[in-house]
């Protein structure tokens, strides 16, 4: 009896696999024919007569951008945003699916009726959710959204919704942070549109780190010999060490945003690029290098940046001094989140500034050391991980 039950499980798998294999054959079979296409051109460019639901997929998306100006809509000034997470809910609640936002800000969730792959299989209300990073807001106050989808059999995948998911808008908590030196204090001024919006009195070697509100547009320095103003950007600043001898407000600064070094989406900086000595900095464009969540979310003006080849220590510098004012630094990749930048100041063989910045992946860190006269800079990593570099501002 067992030899016989053995028998009949063994020709049910041999004709089990040859199913298999004959559905595998006629698969390939119309493949082939498809690829092969027809010598009759009747029907090149035939209208579609039998509309209803194919085999494909269909992406049903969420996207997410940089708030730059905090208005909650995606405008010229807004960049979209690499590596944000969105989850997928059905109307019970139960959770779908979750999917991070690509180069372009999408994150997709493919919609098929006919697919049992696809996370979205059925007519319903469907709960899209965009993870917020801690510190950060969703400037839309729209982070989470309901969309039905019907059932539309005319359709490409079988099913269509009311509309998409609205764009979602983030923005970082800006602060202000830096290191006050030994013997010397000072007062920070927060200001915006030319008024003073609070003061912070300055200790000696204090560390500080304030939160900036929406309506401010600079801050200033003022005491101890440390006179400084800095126009502040959509990201968090860090002034590093304070120290004398800063950049005038008159000083003629040049940005370096990296978008002339090359038209290839990679190229190591040749020296003599801006007039200065480069060495392990390569230019790349944005969306260069797959699933780069940093490359994307650091570049803040045109479609490049720098960063250091390998994540090993590079340079810029000349033989004549020239002034460090300000750089956008950003973590290459979110599994670096929280790298330690070290950004290191000469001046011929004399340090000048050694300061120590935390990145993220999500967003720059504008570090703003306003150094009036530096002959070399050197850019390294705790961890040896990349760290982009966008919108560099010199006096040469």
């Amino acid at each position: 009896m067992a030899d016989n039950a053995l028998v009949l499980f063994i020709s049910a798998l041999v004709l089990a696999g040859a199913v298999a294999l004959i559905v595998l054959a006629l698969r390939w079979r119309r493949k082939r024919r498809r690829a092969r296409g027809s010598a009759d051109p009747a029907r090149d460019y035939a209208l579609r007569t039998a509309w209803g639901p194919t085999s494909g997929k269909l992406n049903f998306s969420s996207f997410v951008f940089m708030d730059v100006d905090g208005d909650g809509i995606y405008g010229q000034a807004d960049r979209p945003m690499a590596g944000i997470a969105a989850r997928l809910f059905d109307g019970e609640g139960r959770f779908l699916a979750l999917a991070r936002t690509n180069p372009a800000g999408f994150a997709n969730f493919p919609m098929s009726s006919k697919r049992r792959s696809a996370a979205i299989r059925a007519p319903g209300t469907y709960r899209f959710s965009v993870s917020v990073p801690p510190g950060w807001r969703a400037s839309g106050a729209n982070e989470n959204q309901l969309v039905r989808l019907a059932d539309v059999p005319g359709s490409l995948v079988g099913l269509a919704g009311e509309g998409l998911p609205r764009p979602v808008g983030l923005t970082p908590s800006r602060t202000v942070n830096g290191r006050m030196p030994v013997g010397a204090a000072a007062t920070l001024s927060v200001m915006g549109r030319g008024k003073v919006l609070e003061s912070h009195a300055l200790g000696p070697a204090a560390a500080f780190r304030f939160p900036v509100s929406s309506e401010a547009d600079q801050v200033a320095i003022a005491g101890g010999g440390l006179d400084r103003r800095l126009a502040l950007s959509a990201y968090p600043v860090d002034l590093g060490l304070l120290a004398p001898g800063v950049l005038g407000a008159d000083a003629a600064l040049i940005t370096i945003g990296f978008d002339d070094v090359t038209t290839r989406g990679l190229c190591k900086i040749p020296s003599g690029h801006a007039g200065l000595d480069w060495y392990n900095l390569n230019a790349m464009a944005r969306d260069h290098t797959k699933n780069s969540e940093g490359y994307v979310n650091g570049n803040v003006s045109g479609a490049y940046i720098a960063y250091t080849s390998s994540g090993h220590p590079a340079e810029f510098a000349r033989a004549a001094p020239f002034g460090f004012h300000s750089v956008m630094l950003t973590a290459a990749w979110l599994g670096s989140e929280g790298e330690t930048a070290l950004v290191e100041s000469w001046l011929g063989d004399e340090p000048i500034a050694r300061d120590d910045i935390t990145l993220s992946a999500l967003a720059p860190v504008h570090y703003a050391p306003m150094l009036k006269a530096v002959t070399r800079v050197r850019l390294s990593t705790k961890h040896h991980w990349q760290m982009v570099l966008d919108d560099l501002i010199l006096a040469l």
